[in-house]
């Protein structure tokens, strides 16, 4: 561990978007650095500088164009180039706002969630280190080829996505970055992992003198609220499809179908903001359902949980040893759902299975299967050896420029 009486107080410059799952990961050890005694400055649109400053840092606003967390999922499009042309766009309208704000405030070190463009342009111009803080898998040797390469041939074949590189190219160019725009993505030269090594795909691939998993970052999480177990509850099942992919009423009501009025089992519905209650047609007195939720609150009182898998949601089931079934929305979370099953922890459904007997048949099939709860209590002693929000300190700290 990194004897904090000598380490050098520090500004250190933390860049993220307003997304709750890019946000969430970073919280608790943005609050062990001020712990530490730095001082934390966190560039983040307004609409989650509470949530920032609730750590000790000072929140940066900065203006976006990036779609609301509470956006219809929709606004992001159906293309892989719909879905990173506005991280490019906002990072060049951002960068001049950045700039302005740090005029004379540089700080020793940045820190960027992977989706930060500009923090890593800042680093470059300020000439100081940058360590990425990724909340979800990192690449391995062999990704590009793997996965990068065939993923993005028929965009890069359109002119479309010749542009998209072009525009970004020039704009690295500008900067004084000659780096192609694809390792300027994907491959920091300092990164800490804020997911369970579990959770990485191809993990003996990773380059862990780049790449240093720390596990979860949670904290206790107190300010959120709280939440108790019925008394007459043997059985909590939580269902929730975290914070953005949450417009799907046929799932939520094939929930209720499938558990409500269950004998023994207390189930809690998060159905996010593009749902309402009457969608979901006759609610049983044992189903309670809410817009949002304490979700780690509840997984440590759960017997089972029905999430998308996101990196979020995957690490707080295996934290709390949660047995898990996995409806995907997008993204990584088709990945997570097979590593979790992999891992012998959760059922993978895809979402055009998921109706309400196929749930429920998983749910209570994991939960009667004694070799689910012994993996999970396996996985969430290997977690708790990673050192999480601590380690990714004292990582942060031995980064600090000397003097």
């Amino acid at each position: 561990m990194t004897d904090q009486k000598q380490v050098k107080r520090a500004h250190i410059a933390m860049f993220s978007i307003a997304a709750y799952g890019h946000v969430n990961p970073s919280l608790e050890v943005i609050r062990e650095l001020v712990a530490r005694g730095h001082r934390v400055t966190y560039a983040i649109p307004p609409r989650l500088k509470e949530e920032v400053a609730a750590t000790g840092a000072e929140p940066v606003p900065y203006r976006t164009t990036l779609p609301s967390p509470d956006s219809d999922p929709s606004a992001w499009g159906t293309t892989l180039l719909d879905n990173v042309e506005p991280f490019l766009d906002d990072a060049i309208q951002a960068l001049p706002q950045l700039i302005e704000a740090y005029q004379g405030d540089e700080p020793d070190l940045v820190l960027h969630d992977i989706t930060s463009y500009p923090a890593r342009v800042l680093a470059h111009r300020w000439g100081v280190p940058a360590i990425s803080l990724s909340p979800n898998l990192v690449a391995w040797d062999g990704y590009e080829e793997e996965v990068a390469e065939p993923m993005w041939a028929e965009p890069r074949a359109t002119e479309r996505g010749r542009a998209y590189y072009a525009k970004f190219t020039d704009w690295l160019a500008e900067n004084g970055i000659t780096q192609h725009p694809d390792p300027f993505v994907g491959r920091p030269a300092r990164s800490i992992v804020l997911i369970p090594k579990a959770l990485q795909p191809h993990a003996d691939r990773v380059d862990e003198t780049v790449h240093s998993f720390v596990g979860a970052c949670q904290g206790d999480r107190t300010a959120q609220g709280g939440w108790e177990r019925p008394a007459n509850a043997e059985r909590v099942l939580l269902v929730s499809l975290g914070s953005s992919f949450t417009k799907q009423p046929d799932f939520y009501r094939e929930c209720v179908k499938a558990f409500g009025g269950l004998p023994g089992w207390h189930v809690v519905l998060q159905v996010g903001k593009h749902v309402t209650a009457d969608e979901l047609g006759e609610v049983p007195d044992n189903v309670e359902v809410h817009h949002w939720v304490p979700q780690l609150a509840i997984l440590r009182e759960a017997d089972a949980f029905i999430t998308h898998a996101g990196a979020g949601g995957s690490q707080e089931g295996l934290a709390t040893a949660t047995p898990m079934v996995a409806v995907p929305q997008a993204v990584d979370q088709f990945g997570n759902a097979d590593t979790l099953q992999g891992l012998g922890v959760a059922r993978h459904v895809p979402v055009d299975q998921a109706d309400a007997a196929t749930l429920r048949a998983a749910v209570l099939a994991l939960v009667a299967d004694p070799e689910v709860g012994r993996r999970l209590t396996a996985v969430q002693r290997e977690m708790a050896a990673e050192g999480g929000t601590r380690r990714a300190g004292d990582l942060i700290e031995a980064a600090l420029p000397a003097g």
